[in-house]
Formats: structure tokens, sequence, C-alpha cells
């Protein structure tokens, strides 16, 4: 009797039939929804574009991933390569296949932008890529189509309970203050590297970046408070040096921390710093250098990020 995973592999073995063709293509699109990718563009919103969308996008991002890891290993489904000998293994991929971490992180990703900005071409731009991303990802061997569906459920429930409640939290948070404020970036992601299953090391580098991030949000609002630049030039020289800082930070505590037991406790460390750096340190850098102004009242106000 025919399984769903059999299913799968015909599927995906169909769309290989196109292989080597279209490898570099397809390796590109997946490029969009590799973890490196999402490295470069969260800060660059942030720092450079919107820096209240940059905030709550990457909150949502980064908690999106930490439920696709936890919910990889509680499936513990094999990937198509692993399942049939005849799939090709056209790019790395590693953990569990079910449900699909390019998948449900395109869709939060692109469909919050999509929603938030409302513009006909983020739109063409989201729905296009909400589609051939995931579509990359069962042409290179990696994902059976029902890995695709379980990311495109649980990526729509996730965004649609943000947009829902996000508001309202945020309305809270206002009115708690800063103490609430420093309590939640601190206990949230605690909490969740305690119940991250398993090894779950994706899941300790998502809540720890979060954690990082968190607190660099506050700490921004409390002693920044920039505004993001208003002339492509400036904006550019920002990311240029942010990211040269955070990708040394990210292979250089790589290699200063490697090989060092507990390598969960180390992994933490490394994360939270970046997460840190992206949050508070490049903006106060950025100010400092004069390569950003403050924003009038943006510390006095001393709000939610």
């Amino acid at each position: 009797m025919e399984t769903i995973l059999d299913w799968g592999i015909k599927v995906v073995l169909w769309l290989q039939q196109a292989s080597p063709s279209l490898d570099l293509p397809f390796k590109f699109i997946t490029f969009m929804g590799n973890e490196e990718f999402f490295i470069f563009v969260l800060p660059f919103i942030y720092w450079c574009v919107y820096r209240r969308t940059g905030v709550r996008l990457s909150i949502l991002f980064l908690f999106s991933a930490y439920i696709n890891s936890a919910a990889k290993i509680f499936a513990s489904q094999p990937r198509p390569f692993q399942y049939d000998s005849r799939v090709k293994q056209i790019v790395s991929a590693g953990g569990g296949g079910f449900p699909s971490g390019h998948t449900q992180g395109t869709l939060v990703f692109w469909g919050y932008l999509a929603l938030r900005f409302k513009r006909p071409l983020l739109w063409v731009i989201a729905g296009l890529l909400i589609i051939l991303i995931p579509l990359s990802r069962l042409y290179l061997g990696v994902h059976f189509p029902t890995d695709l569906l379980g990311g495109y459920l649980i990526g729509a429930i996730l965004l649609l309970l943000y947009l829902w409640f996000e508001p309202k939290v945020a309305q809270w948070f206002v009115k708690k203050g800063v103490f609430w404020q420093i309590c939640a970036a601190l206990v949230v992601p605690s909490l969740m590297i305690f119940f991250c299953p398993g090894e779950g090391k994706y899941g300790i580098g998502s809540a720890a970046t979060l954690m990082g991030m968190g607190m660099g949000f506050i700490f921004e609002r409390l002693w920044v408070g920039f505004e993001c630049p208003r002339f492509w030039r400036k904006r550019i020289l920002c990311f240029l040096l942010g990211m040269g800082v955070l990708l040394l930070l990210r292979s250089g505590l790589r290699v200063c921390l490697s090989g060092l037991e507990p390598e969960s406790f180390f992994r933490f460390v490394r994360y939270c710093l970046m997460g840190l750096w992206c949050g508070f340190g490049a903006p106060w850098t950025f100010l400092k250098l004069g390569m950003m102004d403050r924003k009038q009242g943006a510390i006095e106000s001393r709000g939610f990020p």
C-alpha cells in the first residue's frame, strides 16, 4: 500500500527530472529562505528602513523559527533523500523534515510585510516567493509536499495570531513600563530554552537571539532612540558597518567557543550577543559616529520598542 511519503517521493523525482539544468536557479531561490538571508535582511529593515517594523518582524520570525525547530523534533520525519536513495540531495539540510522551515519562515516574513504595507508590488513579490521558495525545497530533494503543507499551516496560524495579539500586547507593555518589558525579554526566551525538546540547538539559537535582541530593543529606547537615516548613502554605510561586526561576531565566537562544554550554553551566549549587537550595539555605534540621528522624544517616552 502506497503511503503519503511514497507519493511525495514521486513528486520530488518528477521535479528532479530537470536536474541539473535548474539546480543553480533553485539554489538561489532557496537561499532566500536560509538563515543567512534573514541574518542580512532583518537587521537591514531595523537599522535602515523602518525601526518599528524591524522590531516586530524580528520577534515574529524568531518565535516562528523556535516553533519550527520544536515541531521538527517532535515529528522526527526523514527527508526525501533519507527515505529513498533515488532522490538527489542537491543542497545540505539538517534535522527533521516536517514541517518545512523555509516554507514557514517565508510565509511569516513576507506575509507580515505584505499585510503591514499593503503595496501591490510587495504583494506580488511576497506571493511569488511564498510559492517558489517552498517549491525549491521539493526540487532540491530536502522536503516532501507534506512538509510544505505543515510549514504553510503553522506559519499562517502564527502570522494571524501575531497580527491579532501584538497590538494588544504592545499597549499592555507600554502601560506596564520598562521593568515588565525587561522581565518579558528575559523570562520568555528562558522558558523557551527550558522547554526546548531534545538537543534543540536551533531552538536554543532562536530563543537566545530573541533574548539578546529583546534586551537590545529596550536599551535602544532607553539610551539611544535612533531614527533610520533618511539618505541611502548613510543607510548603506550603517548596514555595512553593522553587518561587518555581526558577521565577525558570528564567525569569531563560533571559533572561540568551539569545543567548549556544555555546547548548548555557549551556543546561547553566542546568539545572545549577536542579538544584543543588532538591537542595541549597532544603533548606539551608528549614533556615536554621526551616521544616524536621534528621534526627538524617543528616549523620554520609554515605550514599548
